[in-house]
Order: structure tokens, then C-alpha cells, then sequence
């Protein structure tokens, strides 16, 4: 039996070793935390939203433990806003399948007892390069899934690969007593506000270790603008506090939906920065032995265009695939940069022009998009609808639409193709349609725009705390 170690316990680094000792291997995991402390001592690892293509491998190795009481996203309710308190269009997408975002703390810990019960082997410790190298001694195959910290200063930065493009500042706190709904949109959606020179606003629906269903809120600030204002928080209450001011500042629309939200605990909370970055696959260590990057420790993403999970997830798939069909060869460096070539040529790259297209200013091809698709509310086919619908399933696969929404020509091609008339028709249309919208706010009236949400006074329903824990407690 071939002996592996994977080094790190994200969702990344526990997937790989799952596929790994269904497969037959002898597989070793070595993580800086216990169970109980992925539970109860840790920040969350971001909102880690993952979309049906994620899913299905969690679902395939048994891991899906939450699926049924975990929120089911159907898509995307986007607003795009050019200037303060205005809003110029929105985007009702499907999702051919739902999402679901999952405390990555609850999985952690659950998934860590599951991987012992079917054979994996579990050691609780601070690698070091050294212990590093000593670890790759023991095992044919050593694999680093620490995350964008940990070891990845390991593996050296591709410059070739890293796609440098606008950086955002960010700030995440997860938030409970506020309706999981909206009036006006046809299935729970990622509320996503887009505020050009300013930064993004995303509500994700999440499924919150303690408390069950809540919301991940999401807050990307261009450096230096009206939104980066999370850079002295120090505490989950000061990070929704000033989100709170932001809201009524910046997306008034949304402010009777989040007004009466609260914190759900201590560690519910992230503010820093992310720059994306591709790093070689390959690290090499003081004894020359190579190691292999897996995770965020390849490629660190921002999360944007929710990619980070998703792109790991597919990562430990495609990995645990070719540990397979690598029989009895060795796993050598020269091996592990054509796995990871080939990756990247199949997923990674447009997981990473996907997420880059969304952090600049709107390319061409986006912004026809979003004009030709103007007036979508989130049922029927029409041809705005399918517009829409495939702007959302791109999350899924950034294959289907990310060349598409960098090209005008590309984009005015799609559009007739979905509608089956000339693009000018549809572009036409949403631009009459946006400039309505435009005179009426200028007059003080609502934009009426289709599927513009109306928060709805009921409270958030929230699954028992105590049930919960102690699930997890008889569990340990």
C-alpha cells in the first residue's frame, strides 16, 4: 500500500484524503489543529460557497452530512449601483443546480473523525520545513494543503500564470436575525451589490456550525475608497457595525433587510487582504525532496467570484484521479507539474480570469451582457432569463461564459444565439429599460425594477443551537 501525507485540514486537503483512502492508500493527515478546536476556537476560512460541480464530490465520498438542512442557494439577485444610493440595473440568474456554503469549522471537525473511522491516520502538529522534510522522507507522496499562509512560502510564485489585476480589501462577518428570504426573487439567492470604484457587497445564505441557517455577509473594498473602512476592526460586533454604516451609506436598499442583524459568535469574523496568486506546484525542500501544492496553497483566488472553494475542491478531485492512474510510478516532480498543467488548463485558469474580469471595471462583453439581459426576474425562458441563467451556472463552471464576458464581439454573438434575434434588439431594450429606471430615481421614485426585492418582516428561523452541539459533541 503506497504511503501519502497531506499536510493541512481545509476542505481542500481533507477532500483529497478522503478520495485517497477509498482509492486503497496508506494516508496520513497532519494538521496544526484537533477536531474540537476547528469547532470551537477558530475564525471561519471565508464563506467557502460551493456550486454543484464542488458538491458532487463531497456528495460522491460520503461527506454531504449537511446537504438536506443546509440552505439550498438557486442563484444570483445582483444590483449593479454607479453612484452612491443609485442603482442602474439588476441581474436575476438560476442556478441549473443549487449552491450550498457550509461552515467550513463544522466540516472540518466532522470530516477529521470521518477520515479516522475509515482508515486514515491523523497526527496534530506544527510542521515545520524541517519536520516538513522529514515527513516527505517517510511517504511517497507528500502533499501541502495549508492554505495562501501555512507552508506555501514553500512554492515559489509562477509569474508566468499570476494574472495581476485590481486588489480589493476585505471583510466578512456571519450574521443571524434577518429573514432567509426575499420578496420579489423566485428561490434564495447570493445577494450581490456591485458598486464600481467602491467595492462589492455579498449576502451569502450559510450554514453556521452552532446556529444553522444565517448569513455570510461579504464586503470587498477598493483600497483607499469610501468602503475600506474595515482595516482597524478588532471584533466581530465592530465588523457589522461598520458594515451597518456602509449599508445605509452606500446600498440603502438593503438597509431594512440587515438593520436588525447580530453577530453569531466571537470568531465570526475575517478582515485582511488577499492578492491572487498561482505558485509552482512544486516546492522543494532542504533535503532536495520535491512536495506538492494542493488548495489555495496552488492558487490563492479572491473569493469575488466564489472560486476559491470550488477551484480547491476540483483540485483534490483531479489530483486523487491521477495518484490513480499513476498505478505504481513515482510521484515525481515532473510529474506532479503535468498534473498540475493539466489542471490548470482544464479549471484553474478560467477560475482565475473569472474572478479577475469581476474585480475590474465592467470589460465590454460583461457590460452587453448585463444591458441585453436587463428585465430577467428569475422565472420563465425568455431569452433575457437564459442571459441571466448563464451568467449564474458560470460560478459553477467559469469554462461556459468567462471568454464570452471578455469579448464584445463574443458577447454580441451570444446574446443573438440565446435570443434568437440580432443583439441590437435586446441591447436596445435594456437600455430603455435602464434609462426609465434612471429618470424615475431622478424624480424620487422607486427604479421598478423586475424582481426588485421588498424585505419581508419575518424572522429568521433558525435551527437549535443545542441540537446541533451536541450532535457534534456525541460525535467526537
Amino acid at each position: 500500500m503506497r504511503r501519502i501525507a497531506i499536510v493541512g485540514s481545509g476542505v481542500a486537503g481533507l477532500l483529497a484524503a478522503h478520495g485517497l483512502v477509498r482509492a486503497g492508500y496508506d494516508v496520513t493527515l497532519y494538521s496544526d489543529r484537533t477536531p474540537e478546536q476547528w469547532l470551537n476556537e477558530c475564525a471561519p476560512t471565508g464563506t467557502a460557497a460551493r456550486f454543484d460541480l464542488a458538491l458532487e464530490y463531497e456528495r460522491e465520498l460520503g461527506l454531504n452530512h449537511w446537504e438536506k438542512e443546509a440552505p439550498q442557494g438557486g442563484g444570483v439577485h445582483m444590483t449593479v449601483s454607479l453612484s452612491q444610493g443609485n442603482r442602474l440595473l439588476t441581474l436575476t440568474g438560476r442556478l441549473d443546480r443549487y449552491f450550498q456554503a457550509l461552515d467550513v469549522r463544522l466540516q472540518s471537525h466532522r470530516w477529521m473523525y470521518d477520515l479516522q473511522e475509515r482508515g486514515g491516520k491523523l497526527v496534530f502538529m506544527q510542521v515545520t520545513v524541517d519536520r516538513l522534510d522529514k515527513i516527505a522522507a517517510a511517504h511517497e507522496l507528500t502533499i501541502v494543503a495549508t492554505g495562501r499562509g501555512g507552508m506555501s512560502h514553500v512554492f515559489e510564485r509562477d509569474h508566468v500564470r499570476t494574472i495581476e489585476g485590481p486588489t480589493r480589501n476585505l471583510a466578512l462577518v456571519i450574521v443571524r436575525g434577518v429573514p432567509m428570504d426575499f420578496e420579489g426573487v423566485p428561490f434564495l439567492p447570493i445577494k450581490v451589490n456591485i458598486l464600481p470604484d467602491r467595492g462589492e457587497a455579498y449576502w451569502i445564505p450559510y450554514y453556521h456550525k452552532d446556529l444553522g441557517p444565517t448569513w455570510n455577509l461579504l464586503f470587498e473594498a477598493c483600497p483607499g475608497g469610501p468602503f475600506d473602512r474595515f482595516r482597524e476592526v478588532r471584533s466581530a460586533e465592530e465588523t457589522l457595525a461598520v458594515a451597518k454604516q456602509l449599508v445605509r451609506e452606500h446600498v440603502p436598499w438593503e438597509w431594512s433587510w440587515l438593520k436588525g442583524a447580530e453577530v453569531t459568535d466571537p470568531h465570526g469574523w475575517l478582515a485582511g487582504h488577499i492578492t491572487t496568486t498561482v505558485r509552482m506546484p512544486v516546492g522543494r525542500l532542504p533535503s532536495g525532496r520535491p512536495v506538492m501544492a494542493l488548495g489555495d496553497t496552488a492558487m490563492t483566488l479572491d473569493p469575488v467570484a466564489g472560486q476559491g472553494a470550488n477551484n480547491g475542491v476540483k483540485m483534490a478531485r483531479h489530483l486523487v484521479d491521477a495518484i490513480v492512474a499513476r498505478g505504481g510510478h513515482p510521484f515525481d516532480a515532473q510529474w506532479m507539474n503535468a498534473i498540475f498543467d493539466d489542471f490548470y488548463r482544464r479549471h484553474g485558469e478560467m477560475s482565475q480570469r473569472f474572478s479577475n474580469l469581476l474585480l475590474g471595471p465592467l470589460p465590454p462583453g460583461m457590460r452587453e451582457l448585463f444591458i441585453a439581459q436587463y428585465g430577467s426576474d428569475g422565472t420563465g425562458n425568455s431569452g433575457k432569463q437564459r442571459m441571466a441563467d448563464a451568467f449564474m451556472n458560470n460560478f459553477n463552471d467559469p469554462n461556459m461564459l468567462t471568454p464570452i464576458l471578455e469579448d464584445l464581439g463574443l458577447s454580441r454573438r451570444f446574446i443573438s444565439e440565446t435570443t434568437g434575434k440580432s443583439w441590437i434588439r435586446p441591447a436596445i431594450a435594456g437600455r430603455l429599460g435602464i434609462a426609465r429606471g434612471q429618470l424615475r430615481q431622478k424624480l424620487g421614485l422607486e427604479p421598478r425594477f423586475p424582481s426588485t426585492p421588498i424585505m419581508l418582516p419575518r424572522p429568521l428561523q433558525l435551527v437549535g443551537a443545542e441540537s446541533i452541539q451536541g450532535s457534534a459533541d456525541q460525535r467526537a
